[in-house]
């Protein structure tokens, strides 16, 4: 019989060494099955993504790339990282991958380095209408370091306005435009904003974060053709690890490759890069591509659910594993919809709109997300269940005597739907 071989300590040794964090470890498991999981940008990996994170690989420091490293010893972690990077070049038919970048800010961060200059003109979504930080805020580097020039959607459809996009890169020539979002829930016209950079001599970097997992699994088309670089994270739809990765035309590669490492990062994280691996691998699957699939059917089904219930899609609806929706017809605000929400074990954010009237600390908008029931094996049936219980718990007052009682007879239902179908059923 052969002995198991070791990979990590187990639970038990946490247990033993440290109970107070083992506490929080369970606690987490506890609020992951205790509660509907909406979060547009989360998801649960699946255990053997676990294992890789939380193996020996965690000890290795690892600084350059295979072959070209900085320490001795590496023989071993190289095997991972070569792994990661042809699995994913495999997956969605890129040139070069980097897959270092400890998250999608410091991927996001690698672009700038490697194609622009402090100073230089950057085009990209606004945030407010659905762009993310480092694409330009000012509280970001991005809009510290380089001259943001936003774009927009058009106020009659919430798609994006192509057309103004055209008019700002032709009056401003800026030298990247950004494709991509973290609250724009229909597909983008990749080849349209190729073109435009084609224009106007622009880098175009395409900010896959939040769809990049539904590219994976083929639920809609891919930008990889068409950008210069692309940049995303492995968790969300992907289901993978925390982490950040890029991807671009060979061409741009030695570029990419300095701007993470010596320029923004140091060691890479060997045990991440060996989870992003597992992840790729899970994604080649055919199960993978029916997962990815019913992330969309289920974030379109929670839509017309929320519709039927008389709440607004922003631009009518989705064509991915998020949607947002407008509450301002209702009288509530986002943040307290998130409020009301979370005391009836439903986790979701608030959200701006577009052209939102309120500040940002309170918005008018909520953002839904399939990713993680979906992980859980919710089906469209569940999420129109799902619907009819955000929707119940956004219009419940809390602090009342009906409202309370009304939210809590939603955390009831919540807890019988999820019981169901539980985060991590075998943990």
């Amino acid at each position: 019989m052969t002995e198991p071989r070791f990979s990590g300590p187990d639970f038990a040794e946490l247990e033993a060494v440290d109970p107070e964090i083992a506490d929080i470890v369970t606690g987490e498991l506890d609020r992951l099955r205790g509660g509907l999981q909406l979060i547009a940008s989360e998801n649960l990996t699946s255990a053997a993504v676990l294992a890789a994170q939380g193996s020996v690989l965690t000890n290795k420091y690892a600084e350059g790339y295979p072959g070209n490293r900085y320490y001795g010893g590496c023989e071993v972690v190289d095997r991972a990282e070569t792994l990661a990077i042809e699995r994913a070049k495999s997956l969605f038919g890129a040139d070069h991958v980097n897959v270092q970048p400890h998250s999608g800010a410091n991927a996001n961060l690698a672009v700038y380095a490697a194609f622009a200059q402090p100073g230089d003109a950057v085009l990209a979504m606004s945030l407010p209408h659905g762009g993310h930080l480092t694409h330009g805020s000012k509280v970001n580097f991005s809009g510290r370091w380089f001259t943001a020039v936003p774009y927009h959607v058009r106020r009659d459809t919430e798609l994006i306005d192509y057309d103004e996009v055209r008019e700002l890169a032709l009056v401003h020539r800026p030298r990247i435009i950004v494709a991509g979002a973290t609250a724009y829930s229909r597909e983008i016209d990749f080849a349209a904003f190729r073109s435009i950079a084609d224009e106007v001599g622009a880098i175009l970097w395409v900010d896959a974060a939040h769809f990049i997992g539904l590219v994976a699994g083929q639920a809609i088309p891919s930008p990889v053709p068409y950008a210069d670089v692309v940049s995303a994270t492995t968790h969300k739809v992907l289901r993978g690890p925390r982490g950040g990765m890029l991807m671009c035309r060979q061409e741009h590669a030695r570029a990419i490759d300095k701007a993470v490492f010596p320029f923004s990062q140091g060691g890479p994280m060997m045990h991440t890069i060996a989870a992003k691996a597992v992840a790729f691998r899970e994604a080649q699957t055919e199960n993978y591509r029916r997962y990815a699939a019913q992330v969309v059917a289920n974030a379109q089904a929670l839509s017309q659910s929320l519709t039927d219930a008389g709440m607004r899609a922003v631009s009518g609806g989705t064509d991915t594993h998020l949607a947002l929706f407008d509450l301002q017809h209702l009288g509530v605000d986002g943040r307290t919809a998130e409020a009301r929400c979370a005391a009836a074990a439903i986790v979701l954010n608030k959200n701006a709109i577009p052209f939102d009237p309120a500040p940002p600390a309170v918005a008018s908008g909520i953002r839904v997300g399939s990713a993680a029931v979906t992980s859980q094996g919710f089906d469209a049936s569940d999420m129109n269940t799902v619907g009819v219980l955000l929707s119940r718990a956004v219009r419940a007052e809390a602090g009342t005597v009906g409202g309370d009682r009304e939210l809590a007879s939603v955390k009831n239902d919540v807890t019988a739907l999820v019981t169901r179908k539980p985060a991590y059923p075998d943990a």
